[in-house]
C-alpha cells in the first residue's frame, strides 16, 4: 500500500466497547454467510489463506512467515518483528484460493499498540496496477480498515487506491474517530455493491462512497505494514501484533 493522497476527514464518535461481534442487521437479513475462518487449530488454513510475498521487502519490512502464526486461542496473529536490525511484517491473503466480487466482508480485530506499525483489512486486485482508467475492470485497492498510534490510538482509517501506484495514482480515504479501539475487539465491514461501498466499524456506518467502484473479483488480505506512515518506530517496543479473532464474507440472499 502507498500512501500519496489527500484524506477527507469526517470525525465520528462511536461509544462503547464491544465484547461480541457487531454485524450490521440488515446484513444478518439479507446476506447469507459465504466463506468463514475463525482460525482455529495450530497453524494457518493453506486451503484458505497463503503468506503473501514471503521474502519480499516492503519499505521499511521484509515479509516472514515468522510473523504469522495462530495462538490456538482461535485468533490468528500478525506481528512486526525486529532481528537485529532487521524488520519483520505479516501478510496473509486469499490470492490463491478466493476471487469474487460483490457481498460484505467482515473481520473482528484487537488492534497493536505501538508506534510505527500500521495494520489492515483490505481487498485487492490483480490488475489495480493498470493506469489505462478502467477502473470498473482493473479494480480498486479497498482498505476496509486501517489503523496506527500516530495521530492517537482512537482513529481508524478506510481508504480507496486506484489507476496504479505512479504518478497517475488516485485515492481517496477518511479518518474516523472511535473511542475505545485501542481496548478489547472490534468489528470492521465493507457492504460492496455494483454502485457504493459502504463501511463498518462495529456495525455502526461510517463510510458511503461511489468512486472507483471495482467490478471485478477481488481478494482479501490481513497485513502489517512498516511504511513510516504509522510514525518513527525507532524507538518502539518490538514485537507489536494484531489479533484476528474471524473473517467472514456473505452474499446477497436472491430475490
Amino acid at each position: 500500500m502507498i500512501y500519496k493522497f489527500t484524506l477527507i476527514f469526517v470525525p465520528l464518535v462511536l461509544f462503547g466497547l464491544p465484547t461480541k461481534a457487531q454485524t450490521p442487521k440488515h446484513i444478518k437479513k439479507d446476506y447469507a454467510l459465504f466463506w468463514k475462518d475463525q482460525f482455529k487449530g495450530k497453524s494457518l488454513d493453506a486451503s484458505k489463506w497463503d503468506i503473501r510475498g514471503e521474502g519480499t521487502k516492503r519499505h521499511h519490512a521484509t515479509v516472514s512467515a515468522d510473523a504469522v502464526f495462530l495462538d490456538g486461542k482461535g485468533h490468528l496473529v500478525l506481528a512486526t518483528l525486529k532481528k537485529g536490525d532487521q524488520y519483520f511484517i505479516g501478510h496473509v491473503g486469499t490470492q490463491k484460493t478466493l476471487l469474487t466480487t460483490y457481498g460484505y466482508f467482515e473481520c473482528r480485530a484487537k488492534m497493536n499498540t505501538q508506534r510505527g506499525p500500521h495494520t489492515a483489512f483490505w481487498l485487492q486486485s490483480p490488475e489495480v496496477g493498470k493506469t489505462d482508467g478502467d477502473t470498473a475492470n482493473n479494480g480498486t485497492e479497498i482498505d476496509i480498515f486501517e489503523y496506527h498510534t500516530n495521530k492517537g490510538t482512537d482513529i481508524v482509517y478506510h481508504n480507496l487506491h486506484w489507476n496504479g501506484y505512479g504518478p497517475e495514482h488516485k485515492s481517496e480515504g477518511i479518518e474516523v474517530k472511535q473511542e475505545g479501539i485501542e481496548d478489547g475487539y472490534h468489528t470492521f465491514g465493507l457492504e460492496w455493491t455494483p454502485t457504493a461501498y459502504i463501511f463498518y466499524v462495529d456495525g455502526k456506518e461510517t463510510w458511503r462512497t461511489e468512486t472507483a467502484v471495482s467490478q471485478r473479483p477481488q481478494y482479501m488480505i490481513l497485513s502489517t505494514e512498516l511504511t513510516g506512515w504509522g510514525g518513527d518506530f525507532s524507538q518502539s517496543d518490538f514485537p507489536d501484533y494484531i489479533y484476528f479473532d474471524y473473517v467472514k464474507v456473505y452474499k446477497k440472499k436472491p430475490n
